[in-house]
């Protein structure tokens, strides 16, 4: 009877041990970036589901103290970076658009803005209703980073330098 438990108790090791090794070796982490193709600020685009560099997607609103707050920070890291890094920092359907141009005009940041005039790219998200909302994709366009809430920089600046180690 003792050995039958034993091995029972083995056989179960080895299957927590498999499905571990299949969710962090095998598996998409947080998910696929959506099908979205967005425009930087130098006019290139970007399929964010095959970005071919790691990509952070902002999701803001002019209204969001939280959002206006880590606008600088989001430059620097931008800054950091250069070309091997984008940032797109999508606004919110609800922000009146001409509330968002006024805020761009007065805060030129190296990045680019996007407009979700009609909500689709927050729903493609998973439904982005909260700001800042940050989803950070890698190369592959798997989302590596999520986060309801300002930017937590140390994690992602080190996420981006695992996937871009000649910086």
């Amino acid at each position: 009877m003792n050995k039958i438990g034993s091995k029972l108790f083995g056989i179960l090791v080895l299957v927590l041990l498999g499905t571990l090794l299949y969710l962090t070796v095998f598996s998409d982490g947080l998910g696929k970036a959506p099908d979205i193709t967005v425009k930087t600020a130098q006019g290139e685009t970007i399929q964010l589901n095959k970005p071919m560099k790691p990509v952070l997607v902002n999701f803001w609103a002019t209204t969001c103290p939280g959002c206006i707050t880590e606008m600088p920070h989001l430059a620097q890291m931008k800054q950091k970076f250069g070309d091997k890094f984008e940032l797109v920092a999508v606004s919110m359907n609800y922000d009146p658009a001409e509330q968002v141009q006024k805020f761009i005009a007065k805060n030129p940041y190296p990045f680019s803005f996007v407009k979700d005039s009609d909500g689709k790219i927050a729903e493609a998200f998973g439904g982005v209703l909260l700001t800042p909302t940050s989803f950070l994709i890698a190369p592959n366009g798997n989302i590596v980073y999520q986060k309801i809430g300002e930017v937590d920089f140390d994690i992602v600046t080190e996420r981006i330098k695992k996937m871009t180690p000649d910086l």
